[in-house]
């Protein structure tokens, strides 16, 4: 095994930029989970980013807000500006324990591409964007929602470092994050709903439904429309038309179409004139 402790974020491009093999790593939260079993981790060269405090800023601009890579779960937690951007603190306060939310970093959990990632949606149901940098490209900026292409299957290339995640600063008048779990706290997602409302239209967002975290385009559609729905199974069909949930160690397929459905239906219908 092979770590480079990057000094500087042009240290850490360069270093992509020769190596783009190596896997960047900052709160390790999700790397140290698998590292006993996983033995091909054991010989993989790392970039470590944890010394790198210009990536460890939280910036309110104008129009937007600037989370730099490193910046963790818990610093949006303690942020009070954050009532801006409610699904944020929110979401954070659903992953793991103290300990996991003051090491764990937002840039990573889009990184490590889980289905079931709660941060993620809550910042796609904001239209975030993720900004990339390299060496030699500078910088380049991709929609979340554009990000994922399958399982693990990211937009960045392999000299890329996430270096940023951008929120716009928007007023919305519904919004709400929903995690279901075999628990209150420290349970990985079943079935995750993020959504939110502005001038911009609906977005609404699934997690622990796909090989993705991924935007309902058919549910929004149906949303959008005002089509007439009289209970989570008028839902059915878009569903199933934007999610493809497994069977895995935590639920069925079936099991998370079904709630995931009757999770939408009833935090829309107090405010859905079309939801009776």
């Amino acid at each position: 095994m092979r770590v480079h402790l990057a000094s500087s974020l042009q240290d850490a491009l360069a270093f992509k930029a020769t190596e783009p093999d190596a896997w960047p790593i900052a709160g390790g939260t999700d790397a140290m989970v698998h590292w006993p079993g996983a033995h091909e981790m054991h010989e993989r060269t790392w970039l470590d980013l944890s010394h790198l405090n210009e990536l460890r800023t939280v910036e309110f601009r104008d129009d937007f807000v600037e989370l730099g890579a490193l910046a963790t779960y818990w610093d949006v937690i303690r942020d009070a500006r954050f009532t801006a951007l409610p699904l944020l603190p929110q979401a954070a306060a659903t992953v793991g324990a103290v300990q996991i939310q003051t090491r764990g970093t937002w840039a990573g959990n889009i990184a490590n591409a889980s289905p079931a990632a709660d941060g993620v949606p809550a910042l796609m149901a904001y239209d975030a964007e993720v900004v990339l940098g390299s060496r030699d490209g500078g910088e380049r900026v991709v929609a979340l929602a554009d990000f994922y292409h399958g399982y693990k299957q990211l937009e960045a290339r392999p000299e890329e470092l996430i270096t940023a995640v951008r929120v716009p600063l928007r007023a919305h008048d519904h919004q709400d994050f929903i995690k279901v779990g075999s628990r209150a706290a420290q349970a990985i997602t079943k079935v995750g709903l993020a959504y939110a409302h502005s001038s911009e239209g609906w977005r609404i967002v699934a997690n622990s439904m796909a090989p993705t975290v991924c935007r309902c385009a058919a549910v929004e559609t149906l949303v959008a429309a005002g089509t007439a729905v009289a209970g989570p199974d008028d839902l059915a069909d878009a569903i199933a038309e934007d999610l493809t949930p497994i069977d895995d160690i935590r639920s069925t397929g079936a099991y998370r179409l079904r709630v995931f459905g009757r999770v939408l239906y009833h935090a829309l219908q107090p405010i859905c004139d079309s939801f009776s």
